[in-house]
């Protein structure tokens, strides 16, 4: 079937305009980090609290960023003259892009952002506005304001404010550019000193990368800037400035053509097919080609390698590999600097941002990114030369980098102590379990345990092996066939490999088989499993090859449920590792919200639970709970609410309440009460005032299991609730039963959980 490029175009128009109109028009609205319940939030919000601060501000202006939004406000300022693929629209219709700006900031590095529309042509004039604004925000992004008036706008507000002025058309994509091609180079054996440079498009963004190379080290003399008028030549007059004056060459040739050959890169900010295929041909071996133009580029990816089959290429398009995305700089250049109280954004943090960026691009592809781009080679080289934008890694590395540069050169004014603990900090930003699991990965770290997967051939087991390996002390054990496991690490590109890093098992042909399948018998040889049987699950059962290597001892901890039912893999996790002081008594999850960790239980191990079990799973989450560096605060929670119903989930949690109280206890519980008391401590107070339990309650201990899975999955799904668990309680952390939404991220922290010895909780 034939497509219609007609109505593609109009379905994503469409689309897009449903997506600015509804719920509500834009993308943007203004919340308040502070309560404002009562008179008492009132007061302290306006006046007369308010006055304090102000007057701290005037005796100490720095004390802005300390109790205001200034020190992580950047304002997003345009006239609209210059609107990528739209040109001068002015400075209302360029209001949607100027709101996208805003919304990438704070997705990507949490940083707040106004936009900022100016109807003012005049570029001494809208200077004079933007250096007005310095009161407000903490950085000024300059954004699609049309060359040269750009320029004098930049060099006006950089002179008199004393707080960074950035203008990213120019130099965020400068930055990008100069990060693809450190790595470019690098794929291709060449070096900046020895290359030559042939660009099109004298513009301020074609400006700012050449200066970008040359800091780089490519020399000035090897670079070629044409435009709409030809090549730019000592005394050529027409269309000139010092700008593009700076790169004129002191030659005959006039055309792009005649300068084209003999070029190692091709650096395209112009139009559409302005690189014609015979110009690629007259390149050198293994050419670079930038060619960068929106939407259509100077020349497509297929048509340059039908004269250069080794070309190693990037546009600024979405559909094909290496997209030259500014987003890979703004928000993380910014968050460096604003974190330390830059005056500006020098060329040691713009350089600073190239190096993190190029860096991040030849690390291993981390899971989130992997997940955003399913489908999606992501392995450095000619088709891998910059990172994505949805990799979490980018702030930690780029700000890092730019906030000791910025201290490095002496622009910072407040200067890090720590810069390990600034980019752990960071992390904990974009990975939201980070903070939380970082007491279970520092226990996990005094501990090397050895943690066997029961579906090693999965690519999250196989990201989550290499987690470990660069995280933790544990050792991973993947249980899967060789072969499969070697070609996805190549795939994936992951720089383990089994048998090196890490142990396999594999189930169709490992020399431990016979004294596998002959303990799995010897445990089972009483419940109907004949020699026969054992062999066939030694064959072909994962989690029972898991459990066995548990319990011979040739692992610590087991985790299993990647894919399946979770009380399949419950039966064999039972069968071998079950009885004596380990029975299976709960699943404990953790749910981070935004406002904090949430746990729930039981939500997988007992359907419905007798009180002896409900008291059992409020001992076992107490004690998991403490792992994490909390306070458990236990609510048993039903629909009946302190006895005031007689239905069964009720009966079962007062029968075990009194079990709990028959002896002294360590944390606090209370039940059995609604969701809603148990999380409002003034609702509570007004229907039970004698309630023990004090503030909100961090875990909730359902009667029934349908009721914990359904909070559990209502978290997860509506309220971005990031799930760690399930925590299989009872079988002293050896072993784990996962579910198949988990993500790498989640198994790594698994691992962390399963990775702690047992005396560190009981």
């Amino acid at each position: 079937m034939t497509k219609n490029p007609k109505s593609d175009t109009q379905t994503l128009r469409e689309a897009a305009l449903h997506y600015h109109a509804y719920p509500n028009p834009g993308k943007l609205e203004i919340r308040a980090t502070k309560p404002m319940a009562n008179g008492r939030d009132l007061a302290r919000a306006y006046s007369p609290g308010v006055a304090e601060a102000c007057i701290e501000i005037k005796s100490d202006p720095a004390d802005a960023a300390k109790y205001t939004s200034r020190g992580n406000l950047v304002a997003v300022v345009t006239n609209g003259s210059a609107v990528l693929g739209l040109g001068n629209i002015g400075a209302l219709a360029s209001k949607p892009v100027m709101e996208g700006k805003a919304v990438l900031f704070k997705n990507f590095a949490g940083i707040d952002c106004f936009d900022i529309e100016l109807d003012e042509a005049d570029p001494e004039k809208l200077a004079e506005i933007v250096c007005a604004l310095e009161p407000t925000f903490g950085a000024i992004n300059l954004e699609d304001i049309k060359a040269p008036d750009c320029f004098i706008v930049e060099k006006i507000c950089r002179e008199r404010m004393n707080i960074p002025v950035f203008h990213d058309d120019q130099h965020g994509t400068a930055i990008v550019v100069g990060a693809a091609a450190k790595n470019a180079l690098h794929v291709a054996g060449k070096k900046f000193e020895e290359i030559k440079i042939v660009s099109t498009g004298g513009g301020a963004a074609g400006i700012a990368c050449l200066n970008m190379l040359v800091k780089l080290g490519v020399k000035r003399e090897n670079i070629w800037l044409c435009d709409l008028h030809g090549l730019v030549y000592e005394g050529r007059t027409e269309d000139m400035n010092p700008h593009k004056a700076a790169f004129a060459q002191n030659t005959d040739l006039r055309t792009l053509d005649e300068v084209i050959d003999g070029a190692d890169l091709f650096l395209g900010l112009s139009g559409p097919n302005v690189l014609k295929p015979e110009m690629v041909a007259k390149m050198t071996k293994r050419p670079i080609i930038f060619a960068l133009a929106n939407p259509n580029p100077e020349i497509l990816p297929d048509v340059a390698r039908e004269v250069a089959p080794d070309a190693i290429i990037a546009t600024g398009r979405s559909d094909f590999p290496n997209q030259v995305n500014n987003v890979l700089c703004f928000p993380f250049i910014f968050r460096g600097a604003l974190d330390v109280g830059a005056t500006e954004i020098n060329d040691e943090m713009q350089i600073a941002c190239v190096e993190g960026i190029a860096e991040m691009a030849r690390m291993t592809t981390s899971a989130e990114a992997a997940a955003a781009y399913q489908g999606e080679q992501l392995n450095f080289g000619a088709d891998y030369l910059i990172p994505k934008p949805f990799d979490p890694r980018l702030v930690g590395v780029v700000s890092s980098a730019v906030a000791k540069a910025a201290m490095d050169s002496g622009v910072a004014t407040r200067p890090i102590d720590n810069l390990d603990a600034y980019r752990a900090k960071l992390n904990e930003t974009v990975f939201k379990s980070a903070l939380l699991m970082k007491p279970v990965f520092e226990s996990a770290k005094a501990a090397a345990r050895r943690i066997v997967f029961a579906e090693g051939e999965d690519e999250r087991v196989l990201r989550t092996a290499q987690g470990i390996l660069e995280e933790t002390t544990e050792t991973p054990i993947l249980i899967g066939r060789p072969e499969v496991i070697e070609k996805r690490c190549e795939r994936l590109g992951l720089h383990i490999r089994p048998g090196t890093d890490f142990q396999i098992v594999n189930p169709e042909n490992d020399p431990r088989y016979y004294d596998y399948w002959t303990s799995y018998h010897r445990l089972m040889q009483r419940d109907g499993v004949t020699p026969d049987l054992a062999k066939a699950i030694m064959r072909t059962n994962t989690t029972a090859i898991g459990a066995i290597m548990v319990h011979r001892g040739e692992a610590d901890s087991l985790i299993c449920g990647t894919f399946g039912e979770y009380r399949w893999h419950m039966n064999y996790v039972q069968q071998v590792l079950g009885g004596g002081t380990y029975e299976p008594h709960g699943a404990l999850s953790m749910m981070i919200l935004e406002d904090g960790p949430l746990f729930i239980g039981d939500t997988h191990v007992r359907i419905e639970p007798t009180p002896e079990q409900i008291a059992q799973t409020v001992l076992g989450a107490a004690r998991h709970v403490r792992r994490f560096g909390l306070e458990p605060r236990i609510a048993l929670c039903s629909q009946s609410q302190f006895g005031n119903t007689t239905c069964d989930s009720g009966a079962r949690l007062r029968a075990a309440l009194k079990i709990l109280d028959d002896k002294p206890r360590d944390f606090v519980y209370e039940g059995e009460m609604n969701i809603d008391t148990a999380l409002d401590p003034e609702l509570r107070a007004r229907i039970f005032p004698n309630s023990r339990l004090d503030g909100e309650a961090n875990v909730l201990i359902f009667a029934h299991a349908d009721a914990a899975s359904g909070v559990r999955n209502i978290l997860k799904m509506r309220a971005g609730g990031l799930e760690v668990g399930p925590i299989l309680m009872g079988m002293g952390n050896r072993a784990h039963i996962v579910s198949p939404s988990i993500t790498a991220r989640g198994l790594l922290n698994m691992a962390a959980i399963a990775g702690t010895p047992v005396a560190h909780y009981g």
